[in-house]
């Protein structure tokens, strides 16, 4: 499906600007709802933590909408397909590039931090390190992680579990399972896939009556945020915060950036496009809410629905860019901060244990210090009590993490879909550019005999709206 019609060429589509006034945008709401937030919190912290449950009850709203939608989204494009074997090559490719990614935002990390040495002159005694309850569940979580969890963890114990607990990787296997089994039906599924984008449909109308109050959930979010850990830590560790920060600023610009202008794209254009998702990302703090809104913006721009709905889900928990570049940093800034001498060859053996401990923590609450804490544990060098040395801060970076990973996602689905051959750069330009293009026509295309014939849905989504 190359988006072009069986007499040849493909029609000029047709464009035009948008021209929603500046005060109907989402953006502008949602950017005024953090502003609002961050003073609430600062000058009234004990009002601001009580904005608590507007925050986590848009969360909880988004992230009911993320498992149906990955599992709905994966099979419709699977069971779609006339070729199964190109669905399985691109989940390859994808899986390889997650590696590569990994590997470069490790050695980031793990280059900015033995530049600068922050952590040396701390001189902290890991018998002395007091923990807290909350981080000592999490640390006690850590050291019993194992680093193969992950891969015995994607088989769920029920159908129904994973979309309870929000496993998105469980979630994933049950939707590639379901999707093959519906492909190889024949027409006998076609009812049943039909059913399946008649439910995405839905699916994103409900989300698009959740997105309406994503300036609420944005304030509530950043109002608690500023009001319980107040800016007291931003002053006592800044230097590692703002080194975090701009390892990561480069790390998008200069990695993400040339793999954009590889593929004849603009790193910065696609963050305007998706200025929305940004915002709610830096309210909430988690990348979560933001996914099926990439999810949709990505289809729309050009890239095919089952490269979308395999590569950015899986991307989620394999795929964390942000993650990685923090685990690397701050477990050598503990090392130099409880005078652990790690040689050259330790903190090349560092990036492999987190190229697998990163991946077992992902959509657990927590999950980077589990994440950190298992690393650790998995080592054995460095004292896991050390990460109390980060803990009051962690929270002033988690929402630099989510960005990159959701950036990083972005990128990915790009260029698997360039690798796959089905990018259209031209559309994907003109839409990250501001134009609104209308829908992708689906072309019918013969299918064997053992294959779902591809069905049309029986309204087809609009454009992704950036009113409200």
């Amino acid at each position: 499906m190359e988006h072009i019609n069986k007499a040849g060429a493909a029609p000029a589509p047709k464009t035009r600007r948008v021209k929603t006034a500046w005060y109907r945008q989402l953006y502008f709401w949602v950017l005024t709802a953090i502003l609002i937030g961050v003073l609430l919190g600062w000058l009234a912290p004990t009002a601001g933590i009580a904005m608590e449950p507007i925050g986590t009850t848009f969360v909880n709203a988004m992230r009911m909408l993320i498992g149906p939608i990955v599992f709905l989204t994966i099979v419709g494009g699977i069971a779609s397909v006339a070729d199964l074997k190109k669905v399985g090559m691109t989940g390859l490719k994808a899986l390889t590039y997650f590696q590569l990614g990994t590997i470069c935002a490790l050695v980031f990390g793990l280059v900015a931090i033995n530049i600068f040495r922050l952590g040396e002159g701390v001189n902290a005694a890991a018998g002395t390190i007091k923990t807290t309850d909350a981080a000592a569940k999490l640390i006690d979580a850590g050291a019993h992680q194992e680093w193969w969890q992950f891969l015995t963890n994607i088989i769920p114990t029920s159908i129904v579990q994973p979309f309870i607990a929000g496993d998105i990787l469980q979630i994933i296997f049950i939707a590639v399972v379901f999707g093959i089994a519906l492909n190889a039906m024949g027409k006998l599924g076609a009812p049943v896939l039909d059913g399946v984008q008649r439910l995405t449909g839905v699916m994103f109308k409900i989300l698009g009556f959740i997105m309406k109050a994503a300036p609420l959930g944005a304030f509530g979010a950043m109002a608690f945020a500023v009001g319980k850990y107040g800016v007291s830590s931003l002053t006592s560790m800044g230097g590692l915060i703002a080194l975090f920060y701009v390892t990561s600023i480069l790390f998008v610009v200069v990695v993400l950036g040339s793999i954009m202008a590889f593929l004849k794209l603009n790193i910065f254009t696609m963050i305007r496009h998706f200025k929305e998702e940004y915002l709610i990302i830096l309210g909430t703090s988690t990348a979560e809410p933001a996914l099926p809104g990439l999810m949709r913006k990505l289809e729309h721009a050009g890239v095919k629905k089952e490269t979308v709905g395999l590569v950015v889900p899986t991307g989620y928990s394999f795929n964390l860019d942000g993650a990685a570049i923090y685990l690397s940093l701050a477990a050598v800034y503990i090392a130099q901060a409880t005078n652990t001498h790690l040689s050259i060859g330790q903190q090349l053996g560092l990036i492999a244990v987190m190229l697998l401990t990163s991946k077992g923590a992902a959509g657990v609450a927590g999950g980077g210090f589990i994440a950190l804490t298992a690393t650790l544990a998995t080592i054995g060098t460095i004292p896991a009590a050390g990460i109390m040395l980060i803990f009051g801060i962690d929270k002033f970076m988690s929402e630099c993490r989510a960005l990159v990973n959701f950036t990083g996602n972005a990128v990915a689905t790009l260029f698997i879909a360039w690798w796959d051959r089905t990018l259209d750069a031209d559309r994907v330009r003109r839409v990250f550019a501001g134009e609104v293009v209308e829908p992708i026509q689906a072309v019918e295309i013969p299918a064997p005999a053992t294959a779902v014939e591809p069905f049309q849905p029986a309204d087809r989504r609009p454009a992704y709206s950036e009113s409200i």
